[in-house]
């Protein structure tokens, strides 16, 4: 059921409209239910099953039946005043840019109230209007009601499924145009990579540089004694420079000299190139990088088997995505 908020009614200060809003709200149901019921009352079969089973009814109701367009006219004129109202409010208070706005935007309010045929049953988008009016102002919450999450469930499921078979027939498009050898890739290099090549040499030194600062400066010490730890391991298990500690008197002492030493010049080296990454010296390296993936356009050269495996890498990627846009995720959530 939709749940009132009764401390936004108290200071709401709109609470003639939510009164009209709740009057025509009503309205609507008696109305629509009105139209249900005549139309269904219509049929012969109906009209012969009541004067058989319930003759009071019978009646009673042909009377109305027969004049059903005057009834329905009374709810009409109703509707017409509240939407005149409405507009003349809409005007005097500017709600929109243009005084001929309105009845363009709530043309539903309009065509409901022509009384031909199956155009009367469009009232019901004037009942939907009202209650998200009132669901915006917080006067009533909808998403509690069971109607609102069938309702939306099923609308999120249809949404699923129609968008999953749009992202499929792209991608499916997208393998065909690369089987085909499309000159898309090339293009994106070209055109928009390579003209920005200075930007993305800018952008990626200052990550790595970011990176480094964080990842390493903090953690400087502790990276010390691990390379030392895993240098001294590996010295260890050599076998020549095992052989050196049976020299005579000198041998144990020349081979700890040579681990420490071999192990501080490894720290030494780390530790200077993730300096010279954490700081502004480091761009002139990542521009070369840059260069040697975004060549300039006349100095690419193709090779085949290169191409062919990019092709198929791409292709089996695009593969994975589809596989996973197919996943029914709304299926997972079935009541």
């Amino acid at each position: 059921m939709l749940k009132i908020n009764r401390e936004n009614l108290k200071s709401s200060h709109q609470l003639v409209w939510f009164i009209i809003d709740f009057l025509m709200l009503g309205l609507l149901i008696i109305n629509l239910a009105f139209i249900i019921w005549d139309s269904i009352y219509n049929f012969v079969a109906v009209q012969n099953l009541l004067k058989e089973h319930a003759p009071a009814i019978q009646s009673a109701y042909h009377p109305i039946h027969e004049r059903f367009i005057f009834y329905d006219l009374i709810f009409v004129s109703i509707f017409l005043t509240e939407f005149f109202v409405r507009w003349g409010y809409a005007i005097k208070a500017k709600i929109y840019d243009r005084w001929y706005f309105y009845p363009f935007i709530h043309w539903y309010d309009l065509v409901g109230c022509i009384p031909v045929g199956s155009l009367r049953f469009l009232r019901i988008l004037r009942v939907i209007s009202i209650i998200y009016r009132l669901h915006q102002y917080k006067i009533i919450d909808v998403t509690n009601s069971k109607i609102y999450r069938f309702v939306n469930f099923y609308y999120e499921a249809f949404m699923e499924e129609l968008s999953d078979r749009i992202v499929l027939k792209v991608l499916s498009g997208v393998q065909q145009e690369v089987k085909r050898g499309s000159p898309l890739f090339d293009k994106i290099q070209e055109d928009i990579l390579y003209p920005r090549r200075d930007m993305l040499s800018d952008w990626i030194s200052r990550r790595v540089a970011e990176a480094a600062q964080e990842g390493y400066v903090p953690n400087r010490g502790a990276l010390r004694s691990y390379l030392e730890d895993r240098v001294d391991n590996a010295l260890k298990q050599n076998l020549e420079l095992s052989r050196l500690k049976y020299l005579p008197v000198v041998g144990p002492t020349i081979q700890e000299t040579l681990e420490e030493a071999v192990g501080d010049i490894v720290a030494h080296v780390i530790h200077q190139i993730l300096e010279d990454l954490a700081s502004a010296s480091n761009h002139a390296f990542i521009e070369d990088i840059v260069n040697v993936f975004l060549p300039t356009p006349g100095e690419v050269k193709t090779d085949e088997a290169q191409n062919e495996a990019l092709i198929h890498l791409i292709i089996e990627i695009i593969d994975a995505i589809k596989g996973q846009v197919k996943v029914k995720h709304w299926r997972s959530e079935l009541p």
